[in-house]
């Protein structure tokens, strides 16, 4: 959409005087409706603890708990009874009792047991979350009409994971207000917000969409004026990043870096889950494969200070969301990579599965050409660096 506009000057001038046209932002309301699909509510190991947690998601608040055999239920956390928060109950067997009247619901969300009553009604029942617990985190299936999971929808395992090769996950989230979950996923295909924002040089670019995935290909070197702990602490390392979103909201970023003479091999999970349409929380980690002759600690101490420098672009993207405009045209050049494209296939989720057209999920792909980026990129880093202008993670 275009509005006109008079050139501004000192007289009044009639509707006849020459016209500019100016670009207006559209936008229209978010999404009432919640992204079919697996969500990451958080690692096991911070959920398995006998305690029941809640998770406030979709609009509304679960809860989550282990049995006496570990496995991880998902309840809607509100007891079909009076409506106490059963996230604030106790966990008594394989059931979950409520604070109220310590009615007790088990993980298939059937009420076994109300100790002051001669029966248990035979309707009470609550709804029971479909899950899956895999690479050491808990994943729970959402639907606004209701099917299962399709055979061919899934998370992947991520090899090595669990094994002595590598370390476990250094794990952060962050609890985004006043901003859509759609920001995020933009950045699948923003080629130039790596340089201003996450302090890396993108060398090569490429998107792929296919099906429900959607593939970010980037090798990169980092910016010397800038020291982050993605880096590994050498200005001169060499990033290849495979990021790929399985679904809307859940992406494995497989990442080989050079640097310091080594090879490292580290796994990233960007994810997030929806708290209503206008707020999300944030969920990122990493593993990395131990090198010969590092312990444990020294292992553990990469993936926290990997994970630290992570942080660090997020915290950035998080500012600008919050203070950005939601828009749905923007006005884009050759090297701002397909966005449209991305939001067409991202419409795939937020539709019945009946609705969702060959064009969401037919292959596409898309490379930048970074030549003229990097050029004009060299040539900044260049005056910051002879201007002394060089800053560290602690200092940004």
């Amino acid at each position: 959409m275009t509005e006109l506009s008079t050139r501004p000057g000192s007289e009044s001038h009639d509707a006849t005087d020459e016209t500019i046209e100016v670009r207006t932002i559209e936008a229209a309301a978010a999404p009432s409706r919640f992204a079919r699909g697996w969500h990451c509510l958080g690692l096991t190991r911070d959920l398995a603890d006998g305690k029941p947690h809640q998770i406030d998601v979709f609009g509304t608040s679960l809860v989550v708990f282990a049995d006496s055999t570990g496995k991880l239920n998902v309840l809607d956390a509100y007891c079909r009874h009076m409506g106490g928060n059963l996230a604030h109950g106790t966990v008594k067997g394989d059931s979950i009792a409520c604070p109220f009247h310590d009615w007790r619901w088990n993980g298939k969300g059937r009420c076994t047991d109300i100790p002051y009553a001669r029966r248990v009604p035979p309707l009470a029942r609550t709804k029971a979350w479909t899950t899956l617990e895999r690479n050491g985190q808990l994943y729970v299936w959402n639907d606004p009409e209701g099917n299962p999971p399709p055979e061919d929808v899934t998370i992947p395992h991520i090899e090595g994971y669990g094994t002595d090769e590598w370390t476990d996950w250094s794990w952060k989230s962050i609890r985004i207000k006043g901003s859509h979950c759609r920001e995020i996923v933009d950045n699948v295909v923003d080629m130039a917000h790596f340089f201003y924002v996450h302090y890396s040089f993108p060398r090569y670019f490429k998107n792929v969409f296919e099906g429900h995935t959607a593939t970010q290909y980037m090798r990169s070197t980092g910016r010397e004026d800038v020291i982050v702990g993605t880096n590994y602490d050498d200005p001169n390392a060499e990033l290849a990043s495979e990021a790929t979103y399985f679904g809307p909201s859940y992406m494995i970023d497989w990442l080989e870096s050079q640097a310091n003479g080594m090879t490292i091999n580290t796994v990233l999970i960007n994810c997030h889950y929806p708290v209503s349409n206008n707020e999300f929380v944030l969920q990122y980690g990493a593993i990395v494969k131990k090198l010969p002759g590092m312990t444990d600690e020294q292992s553990e101490a990469m993936a926290e200070q990997f994970a630290e420098g992570v942080k660090l672009g997020f915290e950035q993207d998080v500012d600008i969301w919050k203070n950005k405009a939601p828009i749905d045209n923007p006005l884009l050049s050759e090297e701002d990579g397909p966005v449209y494209q991305l939001r067409r296939w991202y419409k795939q989720f937020y539709v019945d599965a009946a609705d969702v057209a060959d064009d969401m999920t037919n292959r596409f792909e898309f490379e930048i050409d970074t030549t003229r980026a990097v050029a004009n990129w060299r040539k900044e880093v260049d005056d910051n660096l002879a201007a002394g202008r060089t800053i560290t993670s602690t200092e940004v």
